[in-house]
């Protein structure tokens, strides 16, 4: 029954204050996806139900011709349970209903009578209940942290038959009233069944509390993953919103943009979609810029040694003169800065990233002081490749093409284009890498307890990406 989390978690990441603005990420669970929470719930189920305990009983009863008995029936255990039939369906507009048919108990235990007065007995029996059917609609609601919560409602247990029979001593006087004890035993059977479903359904409360709303990426930055508008619940899926937004950690400022509305394709191979809209890594840019994150500093150590271009001023004063005359036989530093929050776009099989920066290069005087040389614009092209790893969404960037211009010079007017080829150099092996290696690490998808992704497939459409994926829990 845990593992129905991700139905009802889809159906319960209802924020207490959703604000009803369009949604970064959207997700959709398929009716795969709902058969095999099914699976795998009423597993659970199935033993939540052997825990099913019967009192002994007795009692008394008129059995023609023989009078009064006098009856009890000790050490009831079921020995065997069966769920062949369960269905697990969405509701439109309502919420999730489980049900179960043709289900049975058998159930085996002790008797003992007396009779007549002084004429005792004892043996066994074995009790077996066929067409049990269960039926529970199941509500959701969100907790106070914003988390899902979710509550068994309007369950209902029928026993179509159950038969009992005796072992051992006089066997056939039970056979005349074992009526009486089937309805005992029936009604014993029916008032557990619902408040152990009940209980099932309560026991995946703890395992939705796992569920990282607020999600920590690194230092900077954190994702929530809090609903925006209530859950579009159809007879064949479930559809809903999340915020997918980054935030500095403590400090959840909004960006100037907001997400661009788009809807998720009739795709049903899969068990779960997941669409990230460029809302999302987007706001993770706005993130890093605003705190400073999208600098570097660049020293020669960091150029390969097989470059024949160095970091210092004599190789730049074959392409700037005047750099060599003012500041001859110093070492170069350069400060790579974006000057606004990167951008970036989401097109049929194409993600690319625009990237406005400057380029701050630096003369080192023999006390280590910082003489400024120039300040270059640079905006560069990137192309971005995008993958699911484990639970995270990871990246590669590569570079397409920059344009420069220049911005101040402090030693003279000079061309720009001489040095395009090196800054694409730097670029490439310096800049680029970095970034790669900060992308690997990825950044966290919704996810809950010991949950894995299989089957993934990741392709990028107009405004979002789209990831289908299986889901298997483990442990």
């Amino acid at each position: 029954m845990v593992t129905l989390w991700w139905v009802l978690t889809l159906l319960t990441l209802l924020s207490p204050e959703a604000s009803g603005s369009n949604p970064g990420v959207r997700v959709k669970v398929t009716q795969k996806g709902l058969d095999y929470g099914r699976q795998i719930g009423i597993t659970a189920l199935q033993e939540k139900l052997k825990s099913i305990k019967i009192p002994d009983m007795s009692g008394s009863e008129s059995v023609a011709p023989i009078g009064k008995v006098s009856y009890s029936l000790t050490g009831i255990q079921i020995v065997n349970l069966g769920l062949p039939k369960s269905q697990v369906t969405l509701v439109p507009d309502a919420g999730v209903s489980l049900s179960i048919g043709d289900a049975f108990i058998n159930l085996h235990g002790n008797w003992r009578v007396k009779y007549l007065k002084f004429i005792k007995d004892s043996g066994s029996f074995d009790l077996a209940v066929s067409g049990l059917t269960i039926s529970s609609t199941i509500a959701v609601k969100s907790d106070e942290t914003g988390r899902p919560t979710v509550i068994g409602l309007n369950c209902a247990a029928t026993v179509g038959s159950a038969s009992i029979k005796f072992h051992g001593g006089a066997s056939w006087l039970y056979n005349l009233f074992s009526h009486y004890i089937d309805q005992a035993l029936r009604k014993a059977l029916q008032n557990q069944i619902c408040p152990l479903v009940a209980d099932a359904i309560n026991e995946m409360n703890p395992h939705l509390k796992t569920l990282n709303v607020l999600a920590k990426v690194d230092q900077y930055a954190e994702i929530e993953y809090s609903m925006v508008d209530s859950p579009v619940v159809s007879s064949s899926s479930i559809d809903l919103g999340l915020k997918g937004e980054f935030y500095n950690i403590g400090q959840h400022k909004e960006p100037p943009f907001s997400p661009i509305p788009f809807t998720l394709p009739p795709e049903n191979s899969n068990m779960v979609y997941i669409g990230l809209s460029a809302f999302t890594p987007n706001s993770a840019g706005f993130v890093y810029n605003s705190v400073g994150a999208l600098s570097l500093y660049i020293t020669d150590d960091m150029i390969p040694s097989s470059s024949p271009i160095r970091l210092n001023t004599r190789a730049f004063g074959a392409f700037i003169p005047q750099i060599a005359k003012q500041y001859p036989g110093l070492m170069m530093k350069l400060l790579v800065k974006t000057v606004k929050e990167p951008s970036v776009t989401f097109k049929p099989n194409n993600a690319t990233l625009q990237v406005n920066s400057t380029v701050t290069a630096y003369a080192i005087q023999p006390n280590s002081t910082l003489s400024p040389l120039f300040i270059l614009n640079l905006d560069a092209s990137v192309s971005a490749e995008i993958y699911v790893t484990g639970l995270k969404v990871a990246g590669a960037l590569t570079l397409n093409e920059i344009d420069m211009t220049l911005g101040t010079s402090y030693v003279g007017p000079f061309e720009v284009t001489p040095l395009e080829k090196i800054f694409m150099m730097i670029l490439k092996v310096v800049v680029i890498p970095k970034v790669n290696a900060h992308l690997r690490e990825g950044y966290p998808l919704p996810a809950i307890g010991n949950m894995n992704l299989v089957n993934t497939q990741l392709q990028t459409l107009k405004d979002y990406m789209l990831i289908g994926t299986d889901v298997q829990f483990t442990g």
